[in-house]
């Protein structure tokens, strides 16, 4: 079956059982990262679900212990991906339970926050959104096992930035919110690419997704002109004879990340940047849509990587 920009995650999911089958999720304290639990869940996976603010993920989570079924069921273990002792910590009691994973979903994230920096001194975009998933992912992926997968969330927004190598911090340069969110998008992307080349071999592929447009409080920092300003842009770009931009469900944007985990053929998705539940196009210019080719470029992605295993002083 052909899914799209409306598929709902239940829909991307109908009739498949995944009893037996366990899922680690980053943000499961709002949006995207409950959904994404909750739908698993309902299937019959075990979700390991990581967020940084426990009592309210436990509020949030409620609706994901409501729809369980076939054995599904939700655990929190707290991560703060802005602080690497947290991400280290997180990564150690995970290797410590040693039980494997059929599936992790770098979800949680950070969008268009003032000037700021983690507790290790790094950007709070970059810093969050890439580098406390590098370090997270990359410790356990002994845990993932043959088969597994890993999807990391990135967004339409990469097309505001490719990563700077020399100066990931904006030390040297101005910040701009979008041009760092563009960065640590384009990251996430890159991180993906490399980390398919290196775990291919023994059957554990990774992929980047844009969940699409979506209402959630990873909106928080922006101005209340800006989302319509940004609605009216993306109109002006959508191709000729598009229908006008409207935001997608929680469930809607949530089934790009649990299609290209469970549903897409592995060949399919591996190293590539999926959205609206397929793999896009490569895409250059002025347009919306598609990835651009400096995010899927393999010498960046190992460039990145490279420099991230220097900023946190771990070879990997």
């Amino acid at each position: 079956m052909a899914f799209g920009a409306e598929s709902t995650t239940d829909e991307v999911l109908d009739g498949v059982n995944l009893s037996g089958k366990r899922a680690l999720v980053t943000g499961v304290s709002a949006g995207l990262g409950v959904e994404t639990a909750r739908t698993l869940a309902a299937h019959g996976a075990t979700v390991i679900g990581a967020a940084r603010d426990l009592n309210k993920a436990r509020r949030a989570a409620e609706v994901v212990g409501k729809d369980a079924t076939n054995g599904g069921s939700l655990e929190l273990v707290e991560l703060d991906l802005a602080s690497l002792d947290s991400v280290r910590d997180c990564a150690d009691a995970l290797n410590a339970a040693g039980t494997p994973f059929d599936l992790v979903v770098a979800n949680a994230g950070v969008m268009a926050p003032p000037f700021g920096k983690t507790k290790d001194g790094f950007e709070t975009q970059f810093g969050t959104n890439h580098i406390g998933h590098f370090v997270l992912v990359n410790r356990i992926a002994p845990l993932m096992k043959p088969g597994a997968r890993l999807v990391t969330l990135s967004s339409v927004g990469h097309r505001y930035a490719d990563v700077d190598l020399d100066d990931p911090n904006f030390e040297r340069s101005a910040y701009d919110p979008m041009q760092a969110y563009g960065r640590s998008k384009t990251a996430n992307i890159l991180f993906a690419v490399e980390f398919d080349r290196r775990h291919k071999p023994r059957g554990v592929r990774a992929t980047a997704v844009h969940p699409g447009g979506i209402r959630t409080e990873l909106g928080r920092h922006r101005a209340p002109g800006d989302i319509q300003r940004v609605i009216d842009t993306i109109n002006v770009r959508l191709p000729p004879g598009s229908p006008p931009f409207k935001f997608k469900t929680v469930p809607q944007g949530a089934a790009t990340s649990v299609w290209a985990g469970v549903v897409a053929p592995p060949g399919e998705v591996g190293g590539q940047y999926c959205e609206d539940c397929h793999v896009a196009d490569v895409m250059v210019g002025d347009v919306w849509g598609g990835v651009r080719a400096f995010a899927l470029d393999p010498a960046r992605a190992k460039a990145l990587w490279a420099r991230s295993e220097e900023m946190v002083g771990e070879k990997f």
